[in-house]
């Protein structure tokens, strides 16, 4: 319990590190930024997510802007960057019927912010996909450090 509290503080912490607070407005955000990076899943809407049968959920970026990741369900399409705006049309992933409930809507959460467009901010290792009144916040976990 500890644990899950010491992260969620440090989550907040760094989620307001760039929050512009000083009026700055943000970096725009370019594909070279996020190509061959891979983020897992801190947090939705401010609740920590757990590891669940050693799955974390994630995004990943890959050539030409190709993005793919997990939630519950596998998921992949062709994104395109504008201003800031990630959006992956004709998303696709796979269809389990996860044991948690709260994945299952987090699957429908992370498609319906992909398909619609989702407000992207990168923070030195925090990537923040708004939109749709939701917020998912990752961080970078590359595959090769």
């Amino acid at each position: 319990m500890k644990k899950q509290i010491a992260i969620a503080l440090a989550t907040l912490l760094l989620a307001g590190c760039g929050t512009g607070q000083d009026n700055q407005p943000s970096k725009n955000v370019t594909e070279s930024d996020l190509l061959h990076h891979n983020f897992v899943l801190q947090s939705i809407d401010g609740i920590l997510v757990n590891p669940q049968n050693g799955q974390i959920p994630s995004i990943e970026f890959g050539e030409k802007m190709h993005v793919s990741g997990a939630m519950c369900n596998r998921f992949f399409g062709q994104g395109q960057l504008e201003n800031s705006v990630l959006t992956v049309k004709n998303l696709a992933s796979t269809r389990m019927m996860c044991a948690d409930p709260q994945r299952n809507q987090w699957d429908q959460t992370i498609s319906t912010l992909l398909s619609n467009g989702a407000d992207v901010s990168l923070n030195a290792h925090l990537l923040i996909l708004n939109g749709g009144g939701h917020q998912l916040v990752y961080t970078l976990k590359d595959w090769v450090q």
